[in-house]
């Protein structure tokens, strides 16, 4: 895992995620996207442009730090976005620290951040839980856009409620239905 990260221009801290990170799950109301950037896939500049839009949104939103660290979901194990797809895996975060040189779009696409080159799907969030930053795939292109304090979310908390319950009646993910409850115990007492 830490190679082609590392290839993508993101460096791996290990044992360094914040315990306030909010487990990823969608249900986020629309009001709260901003900074959507969509690239045509007939772009010459394609995987240049999709760079620049992920690179320019993830600085304008807050999602890198001063010191140039987010957190990244990447699957439990050791496979490529398209194999985690397929295996319906529960995520977990990872801190890192973007590079001088990246290519998260390209080198990081065709490995964990997505299908291939030029093909993303991903997730990051801003240490102090303040946006998600997401990219995907389309029909006409790939695009990336931030979600603003999905940690204030209704619909995230619902979502995440579900799934608690959802797994539990099924007796699956343990450490996630954990992970889960835990931060929402946490949220309460705040």
């Amino acid at each position: 895992m830490i190679r082609p990260l590392l290839r993508a221009g993101l460096e791996v801290i290990p044992d360094a995620v914040p315990g306030s990170a909010i487990p990823h799950v969608l249900g986020y109301e629309r009001e709260r996207v901003f900074g959507f950037c969509l690239v045509e896939y007939d772009d010459p500049q394609f995987v240049e442009r999709l760079n620049k839009a992920w690179y320019d949104l993830a600085t304008s939103s807050g999602l890198i730090d001063e010191n140039r660290e987010f957190l990244l979901m990447l699957p439990r194990g050791t496979w490529t976005a398209a194999e985690d797809r397929q295996r319906r895996t529960m995520h977990v975060w990872h801190r890192v620290r973007l590079l001088e040189r990246w290519d998260v779009m390209g080198a990081g696409a065709a490995s964990f951040l997505g299908i291939r080159a030029g093909h993303p799907g991903f997730a990051m969030l801003a240490l102090d839980n303040s946006v998600w930053l997401l990219a995907d795939t389309y029909e006409t292109g790939a695009a990336v856009y931030a979600v603003r304090d999905p940690a204030g979310s209704p619909g995230v908390l619902r979502e995440l409620k579900w799934q608690l319950e959802w797994l539990a009646r099924k007796d699956e993910d343990r450490e996630f239905r954990r992970d889960v409850s835990v931060w929402l115990e946490s949220r309460q007492q705040r």
